[in-house]
């Protein structure tokens, strides 16, 4: 399993000055927690930081992992050959409202994923949490479909078909798809989707596509509002 924190802070940033933000605050390391206390503490320090021009401090301020990944002559190259973005960023971060939202996501395998929110001193679930089978988008689609297919749903796959099918399929023909001859192939098939539910997806109006594994692709189409599976190899 593994939790990731987002800040958000006022919505008329920029999206360039928005990454800059995330990259500071998410990844800020607990070296930085004692100099300053709390989410408004910590942007504090890393906008002073970058105002004075100590990026040697803004980097101290980074996590061990972006440190590992990133050397501090690195980092001090990066924020000195984009003085524009550094300033506006500083600015920005002088400027923003005090009141910032602390938000907080779970993946907790199989792609499955859940927001908390904090509400004052208590973090409370903000996904919904008995929409097992969304289809409001193709990335929604492709777990919903998965997920279907691992407990054996086939009521539930039977809403991915798309409508021009619809008519001549059952549950039980999805069944015998399924975990007919070829279910061991199929199988294969689907553990390498599960395990890749994530992978980019082109979207293109009414239709996607998501390639995955050596040769396989998914194929979606969208109808009445709802993402189905037009194809999965």
């Amino acid at each position: 399993m593994r939790l990731e924190v987002s800040i958000c802070t006022n919505p008329g940033f920029s999206a360039g000055c928005a990454l800059l933000i995330a990259t500071a605050l998410i990844l800020l390391s607990p070296a930085c927690a004692s100099q300053a206390r709390g989410p408004q503490g910590a942007l504090g320090a890393y906008g002073q930081a970058l105002r004075s021009g100590n990026y040697a401090a803004a980097y101290e301020m980074m996590s061990s992992d972006f440190r590992d990944r990133y050397s501090k002559e690195d980092f001090i190259r990066m924020m000195k050959e984009n003085p524009q973005e550094v300033s506006e960023t500083a600015a920005r971060l002088q400027e923003a409202s005090r009141e910032i939202e602390v938000t907080a996501e779970l993946h907790y395998g199989r792609g499955d994923r859940m927001r908390l929110v904090r509400e004052g001193s208590r973090w409370r679930i903000a996904s919904n949490p008995i929409q097992f089978y969304s289809q409001a988008t193709p990335r929604d689609a492709v777990r919903s479909f998965v997920r279907a297919y691992r407990l054996k749903r086939w009521d539930i796959l039977l809403r991915f078909v798309p409508n021009k099918y619809r008519e001549r399929m059952t549950a039980e023909n999805l069944r015998q798809q399924f975990e007919g001859d070829s279910r061991d192939e199929v199988d294969i098939m689907m553990k390498i989707l599960g395990a890749n539910v994530d992978e980019p997806i082109e979207d293109k109006g009414n239709e996607a596509r998501m390639p995955y594994g050596d040769r396989y692709e998914v194929q979606f189409v969208r109808e009445d509002g709802l993402w189905k599976i037009r194809d999965i190899d």
